[in-house]
């Protein structure tokens, strides 16, 4: 019922505001399916806002913070069902490198970025991620699996002072493994592979048939359950745990430590930072972001963006790109206002929302008052949460991420395509942010490179016949004249030239001049130049230059 195509000839506009497309029409049906996706979702949410807040380097509310603000604009605002907004592993990798540990930078990071979204949605800017290619982001993601998941071995081994940089990270972590906790390293690991079991298990479940026992039926569904809140289930196992050893007088694990109870306060982002010595004005914040404020808001529209079009397309329903702009824009900045870091797409959990049968955005709703209750009425029980069981938690949703079937996918199809995606791959692992820059930078030359370098097909006859093989533009030009002058003097006799045009929608003013020397140059060696197959765009192009010795025909065969 989401996201029906309106009838062949129906001029209806769509409402402004999307959640007036599906509000009017819900049915009662589809109460019961969104009330459970959101609470699967939102057993989902709790403990991973903690971790992810943790690899971010804030102080784990700011996980619970930014988990709710995105539930309920998406509702209002996002046009596919199945998205649900709120803190990534990517994004927390990047708040780590761009907000500096600091809770106030990173809730003014989450502002700009929304701003920045905003503007974006609103100048239908949309179309500048199409210049992030496939292989820059696999070969980023690929990157961020590990770096995240091999930042997370220090918990999981329950070392300290561990230093961010990747490269240091190895070397230290290496170096102290002999200082490992046995409780830390023992529980890390065995929640680990419950996650993965509990992940398997929910892979291979077989549907249970309204036929079937009522036994079956409910077994089906516990097993259900547990596997898709597989995240609240071992964190909630750790929790016992370490609460029943601290009964007892011992604990072997680091916990997770105090959270403040209570609601954020809605307020402004704070726009300076004040210090022992000084103050940080707002300049210097933005100086200090510097290209976080590029890398961050468009990472953010990228995720949001390719995940609600993976799962529209595999559900029947289309989205529309501007207004997810849009809606993750506005996402951002109020969640400025109640302390929340930036926000993206999740796919885990939009996963966990479509295989749960969500049936509209509402669903968001529930996972965003579940994740409110939680922040209002359960901290306190976050204490006894091992800080190994939240590690594994962040490693048993990266480790997917990383995509080895790539680079053998690509050696098949373009090779050429390795090298950004080598590129961008390698470099993330000394910063992110010159990864991605590195690999946009070498996508670009690559595409500009064919572009000034399109395929030129030269057939032999009593003429030559010259057919570019793509568009041209104006860096392509001098390379048309080289291979047209080199061929038609070279051939004995020298040899006239058709060009022929019906690969070429548009050209600019450098090609006009270009091809105006084309016709000159030829004509001094007595040889002439004629046209065929033009389009009419191009065509009114060369007929108001007035080009000397210019002439044209519909077909090479008439020429």
């Amino acid at each position: 019922p989401w996201g029906v195509p309106a009838m062949p000839g129906c001029r209806c506009p769509h409402p402004a505001l999307p959640i007036l497309r599906w509000l009017p029409r819900y049915s009662r049906a589809w109460l019961p399916l969104d009330l459970l996706a959101g609470l699967a979702v939102g057993l989902t949410t709790v403990p991973q806002a903690l971790a992810y807040a943790e690899l971010a380097g804030l102080p784990l509310q700011y996980g619970l913070y930014s988990s709710f603000m995105g539930c309920f604009v998406y509702c209002f605002l996002g046009t596919a069902k199945d998205v649900t907004l709120g803190p990534t592993a990517i994004m927390s990798l990047l708040v780590s490198s761009y907000a500096f540990h600091e809770p106030i930078y990173a809730v003014l990071l989450t502002f700009l970025s929304g701003c920045i979204q905003l503007a974006m949605g609103l100048l239908h800017l949309g179309f500048l991620l199409d210049f992030i290619s496939c292989p820059v982001i696999k070969g980023f993601t690929s990157a961020a699996s590990i770096t995240i998941s091999f930042n997370q071995i220090k918990n999981i081994l329950g070392l300290q002072g561990i230093p961010r940089q990747f490269f240091l990270q190895v070397y230290e972590t290496l170096r102290r493994i002999g200082e490992t906790r046995a409780g830390d390293a023992v529980l890390g690991l065995t929640c680990l592979a419950a996650l993965t079991g509990l992940r398997a298990m929910k892979t291979h479940l077989p549907h249970a048939a309204p036929a079937e026992p009522l036994a079956v039926r409910i077994s089906y569904l516990i097993v259900w359950i547990s596997a898709t809140a597989r995240n609240a289930v071992v964190v909630l196992f750790a929790g016992l745990v370490a609460y029943a050893f601290q009964v007892m007088g011992s604990q072997p694990f680091r916990l997770t430590g105090s959270i403040p109870q209570g609601l954020p306060a809605f307020r402004p982002p704070r726009f300076s930072l004040a210090l022992p010595n000084g103050t940080v004005p707002f300049q210097s914040m933005v100086e200090d972001m510097g290209v976080g404020l590029a890398v961050v808001p468009l990472m953010g529209l990228l995720e949001t963006i390719a995940i609600a079009k993976a799962f529209a397309s595999q559900n029947g329903y289309r989205i529309d790109p501007n207004q997810e702009l849009l809606a993750l824009g506005v996402a951002n900045v109020l969640g400025s206002f109640v302390s929340s870091y930036p926000i993206t797409g999740s796919f885990g959990r939009t996963a966990v929302n479509a295989q749960s049968g969500v049936c509209t955005p509402a669903g968001g709703l529930v996972t965003g008052a579940l994740v409110l209750l939680s922040l209002a009425y359960l901290t306190s029980l976050f204490y006894y949460i091992p800080k190994a069981a939240l590690a594994a938690v962040i490693i048993s949703a990266v480790v997917p991420m990383f995509d080895a079937s790539i680079f053998r996918t690509l050696w098949r199809v373009k090779r050429l395509d390795l090298v950004p995606l080598c590129v961008t791959f390698l470099l993330c692992f000394w910063e992110v942010q010159y990864g991605i820059v590195a690999g946009v930078l070498v996508s670009g030359i690559l595409l500009l490179y064919s572009i000034a370098r399109p395929p030129i097909k030269v057939s032999e006859g009593a003429v030559l016949l010259v057919q570019p093989g793509s568009s041209l533009h104006f860096p392509a030009v001098e390379h048309l004249r080289d291979s047209v002058c080199s061929r038609a003097l070279a051939a004995s006799p020298p040899r006239s030239v058709i060009l022929d045009c019906c690969h070429i929608s548009s050209i600019d003013y450098t090609v006009v001049v270009g091809l105006a020397e084309l016709l000159q140059e030829l004509h001094r060696h007595g040889l002439s130049l004629a046209f065929c197959g033009l389009k009419d765009a191009v065509l009114q192009v060369l007929l108001s230059a007035d080009l000397e010795g210019f002439r044209h025909f519909p077909s090479w065969e008439e020429a």
